[in-house]
């Protein structure tokens, strides 16, 4: 395979994961849990295929039972806050308030030993966080309450996904194979918590399913695969930069499919998160692109 072709394959995850919002709206009024059993699923299933297709059942055996239990939290964690908080606020805000995570990771790893923050890493948290703000504050139509609870689950999602990537340098690294016990594990411990905790609603009809499987099989499932050979095969930095277009990629989707109404406010905010982003990173001089930018790579990132 060509440094080219699997450059143009790592990209298919940044659309996929663009897809993510659109798609969680598409699956309402599934409750949060319902919707990580059935996502996890599917992406587990593609999983045990790849793992079947590559000759990989050995790596699976060799992966340690703490990588297994910190990598299904990690995943499980993001999806279930990120799904919960588009239930409960619009699906455009809570989505860029939600992609803090890559600025998020920078900011965290500074932290680490041997790094250091920068001035750029604090110009970056100053756009970043003042987009948030844009959003929570109602940007031009005025702060509304109700949203509230919605952000905030947001705002855990992307403390959670950095939280978890950058402590995944600590665990060591994971075959790509490993993301099928993952998703695996994930989705029989949504299952037990939604059956203690959420009333059962299905999808509503053929919009309902079909965005539930596509969760499955896109943003959920595939993406994961498809952006490991991106990053092992392919231009590692062409794809970390393009990474940043998800934000923005998710928001205009939203906008065109008729679910976000397009506002200057909500521009600003998509606009400032993603400069943010971009700003601290480049800032991390010492710091290799796909690891400050990698979209939700279930493979434990290395900072």
């Amino acid at each position: 395979m060509t440094r080219a072709r699997a450059t143009a394959i790592g990209f298919v995850a940044v659309l996929l994961w663009a897809l993510l919002a659109l798609l969680t709206v598409g699956s309402s009024p599934t409750p949060p849990l319902l919707l990580n059993t059935i996502c996890f699923g599917i992406g587990g299933v593609i999983g045990l295929i790849w793992v079947q297709m590559t000759g990989s059942w050995a790596h699976l055996r060799r992966v340690p039972l703490r990588v297994y239990a910190f990598g299904s939290i990690g995943v499980f964690g993001y999806h279930a806050l990120y799904f919960s908080a588009l239930r409960a606020a619009p699906a455009a805000e809570a989505g860029l308030i939600a992609y803090l995570w890559p600025l998020l990771i920078v900011l965290l790893s500074g932290l680490l030993p041997g790094e250091k923050l920068r001035t750029g890493h604090f110009l970056g948290a100053l756009l970043g966080f003042a987009g948030a703000a844009c959003i929570i504050t109602g940007g031009g139509e005025g702060f509304q309450a109700q949203y509230l609870p919605g952000y905030g689950l947001a705002l855990l999602c992307a403390l959670f996904w950095s939280s978890y990537s950058v402590g995944s340098r600590l665990m060591g690294d994971a075959p790509t194979a490993s993301v099928a016990v993952f998703c695996l594990l994930s989705a029989l411990a949504s299952l037990g918590l939604h059956l203690l905790l959420e009333e059962t609603v299905w999808p509503v009809g053929a919009l309902g399913w079909t965005s539930t499987v596509l969760l499955g099989l896109g943003p959920v499932g595939l993406a994961f695969y498809v952006w490991d050979i991106g990053v092992k095969q392919g231009d590692i930095q062409m794809l970390g930069t393009s990474s940043y277009a998800a934000p923005l990629l998710s928001t205009l989707i939203l906008v065109i499919a008729g679910i976000a109404a397009p506002s200057w406010g909500l521009a600003l905010a998509a606009l400032l998160i993603t400069a943010g982003a971009v700003l601290a990173a480049r800032a991390s001089s010492t710091t290799p692109a796909r690891n400050v930018a990698e979209g939700p790579a279930i493979t434990p990132p290395t900072p």
